[in-house]
């Protein structure tokens, strides 16, 4: 979800938070310093602030209207435990002095205790971008363009750290299912060092494996920034027009650059299939913008199994799910956009131009941060479930904060929840246990988050998590536009998109949790 949350409110101790400014593109340059800290709100405006269409009522039941349908009215519609660790806080968010601010103070029965990091690395003075979290076994990993840091599930202590020689310049979404993560990193510490190798890491333990010079497929093969994603033993490396697959295990080299039909290699898509996503110019003229291809490639070796070529002048934006493979694309000039859902073997399943909008991060319009860069989405083998609004006059909208439940079998909108306060947006973030996990953001009234979960027929919801209220504070410095998710295990994890140094009085919010 794009744009900056408005109006988030301060923690109630002497922290300002650190702002964040517009998201820059991956490993690019830094944008402008953070902003000011924001005035605070009275404690009496965030108690009173009641008028809510997502509420804790009665009983602890959530009332979440939802609309079915189009023209239909709104009606009402109707934890697990975190990981053991070795290391044993008192999850009282980031420690220090008596006085720290505790996002667990007033904590009630039922309510889900939060853990909070703050960011202790010395970086840039406009900051640095974060990546994950990957949730392996006991542990939950972050990483900046110096190292990454593990905590541990249950309290947040930290469990590893690892520095780098050189930054990074890569970074997949995910690790491989067997914990191991391979991440790009530079030539030398230099600004204007190019990005030329790989690097194992086992996120179980925090030690570096093998690392590797990735070859360049030919002479033009330079790079400051590589495309990265994990498939089975695969890592696929793309970088301007030109692809490279190795070995997760050891680095070997797998494939090189392939040519399908004058269409370049330009990024990848990993998990359980390796989706590749080409550019095909127009052979009549260099200034048209020509087509866009996607097809689902063998890991091993990097062939095509299927492919499918998009209308001239369309944008593939983001791969929203690997399977079901869902794609949404964007048209510049048109000022719309689509989503189309493939079969197993790269048929058209449906195909829709959606009633409603979705934040540049889940379309990929005026958002090139990676093609699984949507942490507003979940699906299952028929429904695609996407954190929406209304439309706006961009591509890519501010506001989400309603669930929208797309069948994947005609395209058509089957339900859609009512629109909840602004500045509550809502993420879908898995389907588990045949229902949809949905993180409900904090509010600018003093609401803490928290987890529902919907029906997939027809969105009814039940509660899962309530953070307590001390915690709204410091969640609503988890800017909406940066944010990374995870659910795993019952515990929901959140992770600032960019980090700042450590300053007296000043705290960089870097990772935040809580489950049961």
């Amino acid at each position: 979800m794009t744009g900056r949350t408005p109006g988030a409110r301060p923690e109630p101790d002497e922290q300002e938070p650190a702002g964040f400014g517009p998201p820059p593109a991956p490993f690019g340059p830094d944008p402008a310093p953070r902003p000011p800290s924001r005035p605070r709100l009275r404690p009496a405006v965030a108690v009173a602030a009641v008028a809510a269409a997502l509420l804790l009522i009665g009983g602890g039941s959530y009332h979440l209207t939802v609309r079915t349908g189009v023209g239909v009215p709104a009606r009402p519609a109707a934890g697990p435990s975190g990981s053991p660790s070795v290391d044993q806080g008192d999850g009282k968010g980031p420690g220090g002095t008596p006085g720290a601010y505790d996002p667990n103070a007033g904590i009630r029965p039922g309510e889900a205790r939060v853990w909070l990091r703050d960011n202790r690395t010395e970086v840039a003075g406009s900051g640095t971008a974060q990546y994950g979290p990957w949730r392996v076994g006991d542990a939950v990993v972050g990483a900046i363009s110096s190292g990454l840091t593990a905590y541990a599930v249950a309290d947040g202590q930290e469990k590893w750290k690892l520095s780098l020689q050189t930054p990074l310049c890569g970074v997949p979404p995910a690790p491989s299912a067997t914990g191991v993560l391979v991440v790009a990193v530079k030539e030398s510490a230099s600004d204007t060092s190019r990005c030329t190798h790989l690097q194992q890491i086992d996120l179980a333990t925090g030690k570096a494996g093998w690392k590797v010079p990735v070859p360049p497929e030919n002479e033009h093969d330079s790079s400051v920034q590589f495309e990265l994603a994990i498939s089975g033993d695969t890592v696929a490396v793309a970088r301007p027009a030109v692809m490279s697959g190795f070995s997760v295990t050891d680095g070997r080299k797998l494939f090189g650059t392939s040519k399908t039909n004058g269409c370049y290699p330009s990024a990848f898509a990993g998990g359980s299939r390796l989706i590749g996503i080409r550019h095909c110019p127009d052979p009549n003229g260099a200034l048209a913008s020509g087509q866009a291809m996607v097809e689902e490639l063998d890991p091993a070796t990097g062939g095509a199994r299927w492919s499918h070529k998009y209308d001239r002048d369309w944008t593939v934006g983001r791969v929203l799910s690997i399977d079901p493979l869902v794609i949404a694309a964007h048209h510049k000039d048109k000022k719309t956009w689509n989503i189309t859902a493939f079969t197993a073997d790269g048929r058209v399943r449906s195909q829709t131009n959606p009633g409603f909008g979705v934040s540049g991060r889940c379309n990929g319009f005026g958002n090139a941060s990676g093609f699984q860069e949507c942490y507003a989405v979940a699906a299952d083998a028929d429904t695609l479930y996407l954190g929406a609004g209304k439309p706006g006059s961009s591509l890519g909208i501010d506001d989400t904060n309603q669930v929208v439940a797309v069948d994947l079998n005609t395209g058509k909108e089957r339900w859609r929840t009512a629109e909840q306060p602004k500045e509550r947006t809502l993420w879908p973030l898995a389907v588990e246990d045949g229902r949809v996990v949905v993180y409900v953001s904090s509010g600018s009234s003093g609401e803490a988050g928290a987890v529902v979960s919907l029906a997939p027929a027809d969105g009814a919801a039940q509660p899962l998590l309530q953070s307590p209220a001390a915690a709204a504070g410091a969640q609503g410095v988890f800017f909406t536009h940066g944010l990374r998710t995870a659910w795993a295990g019952g515990r929901l994890f959140l992770l600032n998109g960019r980090v700042y140094s450590p300053e007296p009085k000043k705290a960089s919010r870097s990772i935040l949790s809580f489950g049961k």
